[in-house]
């Protein structure tokens, strides 16, 4: 069984302090008139932390996760990541940062099935150009989630979990500030999902990356450092410290929220 550890991760999302590796400030996106998926959105992530975001359903969790990575614009408000602000940049530069200073791991893996494990894992590097020490970092990332014997294996060979375990390699070969986690133990047995999380905490506590986890479960809330909970687009409740019970609780009560106001 793992044991969930916490790192001593300083401050809040709402704390004042050094540059986050992640904040937003009253981010809205307004997909049409009158209709905002995100509405005046402003949370704050040091480095060191993991924050889960959740909420219902159609609460705005996805197009917080995709205007936070800069993969969407917001309408209005200011993402920045290491203190850039992301509203300024045009898209070559958009995509610098991204591939330099944000990982990613989604429910859908995508790995590519022509490229071996080591491949995959360093397939960031090679598109920024890296080629020196490609391999070699490549190697490093795999052996901090217990691959580096599967380097020259395809993703067919893996299991679930292992190439779970390929992503979150590829999401931290940069050494990324921020790394964005969607549903990551979705489609996960609750012994591998523990695995995953376990992996996604030692980048917090041992390597200081900040990470933002878009998850439903409330097991998998308790490795977070804090919970923030959306509704309508709009962040309404957050929990430090949480526990499955506290989650539920939460999500009840923006559920019976939903059901009054319709």
């Amino acid at each position: 069984m793992f044991r969930r550890s916490r790192g001593s991760g300083t401050g809040g999302t709402a704390v004042a302090g050094p540059v986050a590796a992640l904040e937003l400030d009253g981010v809205t996106r307004e997909y049409r008139a009158g209709v905002r998926a995100l509405d005046e959105v402003t949370l704050r992530v040091p480095a060191g932390r993991l924050l889960a975001v959740m909420g219902r359903s159609g609460s705005g969790k996805s197009t917080l996760l995709q205007c936070a990575a800069g993969l969407d614009r917001p309408s209005t408000g200011t993402v920045r990541i290491g203190g850039t602000d992301l509203s300024g940049l045009d898209e070559a530069a958009l995509t610098r940062v991204r591939r330099d200073r944000v990982g990613f791991v989604f429910q859908a893996l995508n790995l590519v099935p022509s490229l071996s494990v080591l491949e995959n894992a360093g397939l960031p590097l090679l598109l920024a150009g890296a080629s020196d020490d490609r391999d070699a970092r490549a190697l490093r990332a795999l052996a901090s989630v217990g691959l580096a014997d599967r380097a020259e294996d395809s993703p067919a060979q893996l299991s679930g979990g292992q190439q779970q375990r390929v992503a979150i390699a590829r999401a931290l070969v940069t050494e990324p500030a921020v790394v964005f986690a969607d549903e990551p133990t979705g489609a996960l047995d609750p012994v591998t999902a523990a695995e995953v999380l376990a992996l996604l905490r030692n980048a917090v506590d041992m390597h200081g990356q900040a990470v933002v986890m878009v998850t439903h479960d409330p097991v998998a809330a308790e490795w977070a450092d804090e919970a923030v909970f959306l509704h309508e687009g709009r962040l309404v409740d957050r929990v430090e410290r949480p526990v499955a019970g506290q989650v539920r609780d939460v999500l009840r009560t923006l559920g019976h929220t939903r059901r009054a106001a319709a």
